[in-house]
């Protein structure tokens, strides 16, 4: 009898052991599923960063050349060759804007059914 409950007891822990054991193994699965799925998160946020940060350093090489154009010899001159829209002293700048010369029915009718929609 006592070697029986003895057996018992050796086969309870060892059920105990291995459901402690399968535990801490799907804990530890668990864990590095969501380790796994964190890093590939942050993988593509380095990702993007990296090529805005390309973009930006594009941007600032070309901002640096032009910036260098114009100290050089003849910079000035060409800054006022790109410049030729500017404005004479006392003179008027006329702004040509694209759409209708004049209002047709369906503006002037679109109009007035906004303002009558009023209550």
């Amino acid at each position: 009898m006592v070697s029986l409950s003895n057996e018992r007891r050796e086969l309870l822990c060892s059920v105990i052991g291995l459901g402690v054991k399968l535990g801490l193994i799907a804990v530890a699965g668990v864990s590095l599923m969501r380790l796994g799925s964190a890093y590939q998160q942050r993988m593509e946020r380095q990702g993007e960063i990296s090529a805005v940060l390309e973009l930006e350093n594009a941007k600032l090489a070309k901002a640096r050349e032009r910036f260098d154009q114009l100290f050089i010899v003849d910079g000035e001159q060409q800054l006022i060759r790109e410049q030729s829209q500017w404005i004479a002293p006392n003179r008027l700048r006329v702004v040509w804007r694209s759409g209708p010369a004049f209002p047709s029915v369906e503006t002037a009718s679109a109009v007035s059914g906004s303002l009558r929609a009023r209550p």
